[in-house]
């Protein structure tokens, strides 16, 4: 669902409590690495060490999610999408009455695999990775455009008893443990929608010794709409030639020999149209063996 706003566009930040992100030494890694025998304690003897049990290899080890991300600025003839300012913010919830372990990483389009980072969501609470997070993770803290894939593992073993040795093994998984969201924004413009004082120019032509204006346009009352600057010295004839140089492709020879005349002007506020579009999208969970 894309939609479009036009007008003054106005932004509320909504902040989640963040949970720790620590880096885990799993460089291009885009799973969690698992085992297919689970260590289990001896009843007999609490002091010996413990023995393994093979696993039901059906059952599956996590979910995975994977988003799309678009991060940084396009300018024009840079592609691959239209030039304009591209932002995401990917928000997990943990529906669950316990921590959950979640792994993710980054795949760059047709670059790196950044490493796995660890974050512990705790239960009913909510965190987020953003273009900043990106760009952290694989060391690149400039305004380059950035695209490819998030990457978020949530596996279903959890280690309970580490000291003794024991994993227990939750049987009754969650298919789809947290609510995965991920928010995309795209705005056109350098600065954010705001109000411009303008002036209406009105003028006429009186004569053009160039020959590229048209005749039915000499000696009519014509008028612009320029921004305006406050407490700026300006000549208005001269910013009226420079419109009319665009217009009809005068060069800088041109413009003395076309002769106009200010008639009025006057001031008024306009609004800059803020091309600015945003879509949400929820991400599905994936099995994995």
């Amino acid at each position: 669902m894309i939609l479009t706003v036009v007008g003054i566009a106005a932004i509320v930040a909504i902040s989640f409590p963040i949970q720790e992100h620590n880096l885990a030494q799993a460089q291009g890694s885009s799973s969690v690495q698992t085992t297919n025998k689970m260590p289990a304690t001896n009843p007999n003897n609490s002091t010996s060490l413990p023995n393994y049990v093979e696993t039901n290899s059906t059952n599956p080890s996590g979910v995975m999610y994977t988003a799309k991300f678009e991060c940084g600025s396009i300018f024009a003839g840079e592609g691959p999408l239209r030039p304009g300012h591209y932002d995401t913010d990917m928000s997990m919830f943990n529906k669950e009455r316990v921590e959950s372990t979640i792994f993710w990483n980054v795949v760059v389009n047709n670059g790196p695999t950044s490493n796995a980072v660890l974050i512990n969501l705790t239960p009913e609470n909510a965190t987020s990775i953003t273009c900043q997070d990106i760009r952290k993770v694989l060391d690149n803290y400039n305004e380059n455009f950035l695209e490819g894939f998030i990457v978020m593992n949530v596996p279903f073993n959890s280690p309970l008893q580490s000291s003794k040795g024991i994993v227990v093994s939750n049987t009754n998984f969650d298919s789809n443990p947290l609510e995965v969201q991920v928010f995309y924004t795209a705005n056109a413009l350098d600065t954010l929608p705001h109000e411009v004082i303008v002036d209406k120019i009105a003028f006429y032509i009186i004569q053009d010794y160039t020959g590229k204006i048209p005749q039915n346009m000499i000696r009519k009352t014509l008028d612009i709409s320029i921004p305006s600057t406050l407490n700026e010295l300006s000549n208005t004839e001269d910013k009226v030639k420079e419109v009319l140089a665009k217009q009809y492709n005068l060069t800088s020879d041109d413009l003395p020999k076309v002769v106009v005349r200010i008639s009025n002007i006057n001031v008024g506020v306009g609004v800059l149209i803020d091309d600015h579009a945003i879509s949400l999208s929820t991400v599905k969970p994936q099995l994995v063996p």
